[in-house]
């Protein structure tokens, strides 16, 4: 009788593992897997992407304004353009999470200020603003990129 009961726990103890080992499976096969938009080539092989999602994240790539303009002119657009790229996932400007601005000439800050103030709602994202060595590529005047949830 002992020796039964021993091999009963025994074998739930095996079936408890193969249960947790089956419950760890189906965790690791439901890892969500990234979603890319707008990928840009470079002699057809992938170079990065517009965007990308993953779960409830979104990360949006740098979005510059390629023609001629001022600072305000260049911000509009730019914002606009990212606001496309988190329409697209499902998401919106009051739920971006994180902005980084990169300017051609920090001259043009306060321009770019009253352009962006109050684009992203009442709870603004937190920002970093840079300007760059060189210039923003492309002959924008600003760049920007953000992370945002949906």
């Amino acid at each position: 009788m002992e020796r039964r009961n021993t091999i009963k726990k025994l074998l739930a103890t095996i079936a408890g593992f193969a249960g947790i080992g089956a419950v760890a499976k189906a965790e690791a096969d439901s890892t969500p897997e990234k979603e890319v938009f707008n990928v840009v080539q470079d002699q057809d092989i992938p170079l990065f992407s517009g965007s990308t999602k993953l779960g409830n994240m979104i990360f949006v790539a740098g979005k510059g304004a390629h023609f001629d303009g001022d600072i305000k002119a260049h911000t509009d657009h730019v914002l606009k353009e990212l606001e496309k790229e988190l329409i697209k996932a499902g998401s919106s400007m009051e739920k971006v999470l994180k902005v980084n601005v990169y300017l051609h000439d920090l001259n043009d800050y306060k321009g770019m200020n009253e352009v962006y103030k109050g684009r992203f709602g009442k709870k603004p994202p937190v920002r970093t603003t840079v300007a760059t060595y060189a210039g923003v590529p492309g002959d924008s005047l600003v760049e920007m990129d953000c992370i945002a949830y949906i």
